[in-house]
């Protein structure tokens, strides 16, 4: 590694295993799954939970890739280092960091967007203010200290997780009528049945994106070896439960036609559930937008910070505030930018690109497991069998291609 002068003060590693946890779990619960889980119901039917389970399986192969490499190489811009090691080309590094650091600012973007238009319920302010401050507020946090910055997310995260369990709670008397529903259902020995699941189970993966991202603060872990790995397989495993526990009680509690044709599937649950407007849900999907536009300032400016220290990117983003211990000026950088696309941008959600890109990404990963794993790991990372990066590779490239023919 090529440090710069810029760089002499280093990161702080102050975040332990339960706070990589929450990180990552706030990464992959976020209002996408108030909007999926209708979509997921519309392909599979009253099996949409076996949809969530089939994609957390494609999405844990690559999940393991990631965890023994954020454990092999503990650095921040994570996955631009993980492509350098498996394939020495510096410009597909660079290409690679520089457009995942984008797609987070564009998703950030979108995602400010979106809390103006839920914030203007509660405050009637114009929507570039409303913008502006949130962009400016989140920036200043993500500067003031990574663990600050990660308590708070932590925070967005529990009540992301209040939202799921709850819809489970309202909807669990609903669950009587699981036979009889079941009992209707096309027999999963139907081809056109598990055309539905797996249809479903393609659009289910992209509420399972979030935990490559956890791997960009390895470097301000206290014992990334350890706790990485760990957090990364925690972090799936509890999102695939809740996925699954909540697709149970809304496919018991409106039916599958119903489901699609709403915008907001589970507000609908809690509606029909509680005979309640779902208040309490809209507010949990506001701090669900406000945690991903958090966690992706701070994603962008390590992948900046973590490409500045080798000197792959100009020296000053590598700039680590002595107080504060982060990387202040990729910080600055990545707030004005989502800020100046916010405002000047009529932004959709560029799922479609985003999602080529993550899959892209997720074979360019695996490819580089595999031809990183022939050499001795480090004392104490955990080596997986072959077939997990081979496994994670076929998976995601079998998405991208279904995506291409589903698109084309």
């Amino acid at each position: 590694m090529s440090d710069s002068p810029a760089a002499s003060t280093s990161l702080s590693r102050r975040l332990g295993f339960w706070l990589l946890a929450f990180y990552g779990l706030g990464n992959i619960l976020g209002a996408g799954i108030y909007v999926l889980v209708g979509q997921v119901a519309g392909h599979a039917g009253f099996y949409a939970p076996l949809s969530f389970v089939g994609a957390a399986v494609v999405a844990g192969f690559t999940a393991l890739t990631y965890a023994e490499l954020s454990a092999r190489f503990p650095v921040a811009a994570g996955v631009a280092v993980y492509v350098h090691e498996g394939f020495g080309m510096r410009w597909l590094s660079l290409a690679v960091g520089v457009i995942m650091a984008v797609a987070g600012m564009f998703s950030a973007a979108t995602l400010s967007r979106g809390f103006a238009g839920y914030a203007e319920v509660f405050l009637p302010w114009p929507e570039w203010q409303l913008i502006t401050m949130l962009i400016a507020v989140l920036t200043a946090l993500a500067i003031y200290g990574i663990a600050e910055s990660v308590r708070v997310a932590a925070l967005f995260t529990l009540a992301e997780l209040g939202g799921l369990l709850l819809i489970i709670f309202v909807g669990l008397p609903q669950l009587d009528r699981l036979p009889e529903l079941f009992a209707a259902a096309p027999p999963l020995t139907a081809p056109a049945t598990w055309s539905g699941i797996f249809l479903g189970a393609f659009l289910a993966f992209y509420a399972f994106v979030g935990f490559e991202d956890m791997v960009n603060v390895a470097e301000e872990a206290r014992n990334p070896q350890r706790d990485m790995p760990r957090a990364i397989i925690f972090a799936l495993l509890v999102a695939m439960l809740l996925y699954a526990g909540v697709a149970v009680v809304a496919v018991a509690t409106l039916s599958p036609a119903e489901m699609a044709a709403t915008e907001a599937p589970l507000a609908e649950v809690y509606r029909r559930a509680t005979g309640s407007d779902p208040h309490i849900i809209t507010a949990i999907a506001l701090f669900a937008v406000v945690n991903g536009a958090l966690v992706q300032i701070i994603m962008a400016a390590r992948v900046f910070y973590g490409m500045a220290r080798r000197g792959w990117l100009p020296g000053w983003l590598a700039y680590v505030g002595r107080r504060t211990r982060t990387p202040v000026v990729a910080t600055l950088l990545v707030g004005a930018t989502i800020l100046l696309l916010a405002l000047i941008f009529p932004l959709r959600r560029l799922a479609e690109f985003t999602s080529y890109l993550i899959l892209a990404m997720f074979m360019l990963v695996n490819a580089a497991l595999l031809r990183i794993r022939h050499r001795p790991a480090p004392e104490r990372v955990q080596v997986y069998p072959a077939w997990v990066p081979i496994g994670g590779f076929f998976g995601a490239l079998t998405l991208l291609l279904a995506q291409l023919m589903l698109s084309g």
